[in-house]
């Protein structure tokens, strides 16, 4: 699997310029007229007390688009059935686990790539990323509310600025086509050098597990994600 992703010799990377990746969370609805829009990832959410929760089967999804598996605090038996049973190649890890049980799922599944989830409101402890700097493969960024994600609101991406890690993370939290500004004034911020990827959810919903093609679409236009 091939992550790269690049930036400009003379600066931060820009929405503009640099391949930045798109990932849809939460499908359930309509995954295939999704997959059809070519985004980077799409995630499922193997958490049954959210409203998007994913209980198969997985329509087909082109090679191209990887499928990510997002999961709150589940027993590495229970990760490993999932990735087995819908070819996941990333999980996405957005309860409390601990660095030693990234690196028990990494050594149960191999050829996985994690993404680990930190929540943030007002500010943030970037020395709690630390621990999980060789165990994990992506960070992701967002917002702290009373659901580990869709909750539909951004956190303040100046909070970033005092990131220190050289780690690709995916940038979550209330993105919607409201926010394409504000994105890419960011991109253009030495603390986007890293920002792998735009994780869009609720913003680009009818209802819970739905998505609007046409406001995916037109955000993936704007934005000029190829």
């Amino acid at each position: 699997m091939d992550y790269h992703y690049t930036t400009k010799k003379s600066g931060p990377s820009t929405i503009e310029n640099a391949p930045i990746k798109l990932k849809v969370c939460g499908m359930n609805k309509n995954t295939t007229e999704i997959a059809g829009l070519r985004p980077d990832y799409l995630g499922f959410i193997f958490w049954e007390k959210s409203k998007r929760h994913f209980t198969g089967p997985m329509p087909p999804v082109p090679h191209t688009v990887k499928k990510v598996g997002v999961f709150v605090d589940a027993s590495i038996q229970t990760v490993v059935e999932r990735i087995q049973d819908h070819d996941l190649l990333l999980v996405q890890l957005h309860g409390s686990e601990t660095p030693e049980y990234c690196a028990e799922l990494k050594q149960n599944v191999k050829h996985i790539a994690i993404i680990k989830v930190f929540s943030i409101k007002d500010d943030f402890d970037f020395g709690i990323v630390k621990p999980y700097e060789t165990v994990c493969d992506f960070f992701l960024f967002d917002t702290k509310g009373k659901l580990p994600g869709g909750n539909g609101y951004a956190f303040d991406w100046e909070v970033l600025k005092d990131y220190p890690s050289t780690k690709p993370y995916f940038l979550s939290g209330g993105i919607g086509l409201n926010e394409v500004d504000s994105l890419k004034e960011f991109m253009t911020r030495p603390e986007a050098k890293y920002c792998h990827a735009i994780d869009v959810n609720s913003k680009f919903e009818i209802e819970p597990g739905l998505k609007d093609v046409e406001k995916v679409k037109e955000f993936k236009r704007v934005l000029s994600i190829e």
